[in-house]
């Protein structure tokens, strides 16, 4: 399938710099909860086209279900609390948080529900419903696996990293200013990322 194509011969994740991961487990099946200390829910977005803005979502929670026989059969759920959104600066995540955006006080919550799990080795594609506001469309993630390991606490935790791009128009998020010379404030395309680590039910 083509979600899993290398745009310009380069990989779409990175790790230079990090230790080598470890994997724990042969086999990573199994129903997870995400663990949110651990995990970030991030965007950006071009500001003014000349620089990026980066932000996250850090109040979530998530459920997962893998299955490496049979990845159709796995799942994942998210639910954000959209009101913890946080770009390091309060002015704009009140702005954020505005009808002009997120319009938190009647959407307080977004969901991504998955539709079809792919797999091709370490990379999963996963696309779902993603519902911001009342509006629900389909995404696509790449997620590439970044290992297995057990804690102090002797818990089973996977980690996965992933990203995707949409366009934030589709789901009525279209507030935006023009510039003087020329192009707008905010970009309309939005960069997600996703860095995951998981834990095992018992």
């Amino acid at each position: 399938m083509n979600f899993f194509n290398r745009k310009n011969g380069t990989d779409v994740l990175e790790h230079e710099g990090f230790d080598a991961a470890t994997s724990a487990v042969e086999d990573i099946s199994g129903n997870y909860t995400l663990d949110v200390t651990h995990s970030r829910l991030g965007f950006s977005a071009r500001h003014a086209m000349v620089t990026t803005v980066r932000g996250a979502f850090p109040a979530f929670e998530g459920t997962a279900t893998i299955d490496t026989a049979n990845p159709a059969a796995s799942s994942v759920r998210l639910t954000i609390d959209v009101a913890s959104v946080d770009t390091g600066t309060p002015d704009r995540d009140g702005h954020l948080r505005s009808a002009d955006f997120f319009d938190v006080e009647n959407f307080p919550t977004m969901t991504f529900v998955s539709t079809e799990v792919e797999r091709r080795g370490n990379e999963w594609a996963i696309t779902g419903d993603l519902t911001i506001k009342d509006v629900t469309k389909p995404v696509t993630v790449l997620f590439e696996e970044t290992g297995s390991a057990r804690d102090p606490f002797g818990n089973l935790r996977v980690g996965f990293e992933g990203e995707a791009t949409i366009n934030r128009k589709d789901w009525d998020l279209t507030w935006n200013a023009a510039l003087e010379t020329g192009g707008v404030l905010v970009s309309e395309k939005i960069k997600l990322g996703f860095d995951i680590s998981a834990i095992r039910n018992a």
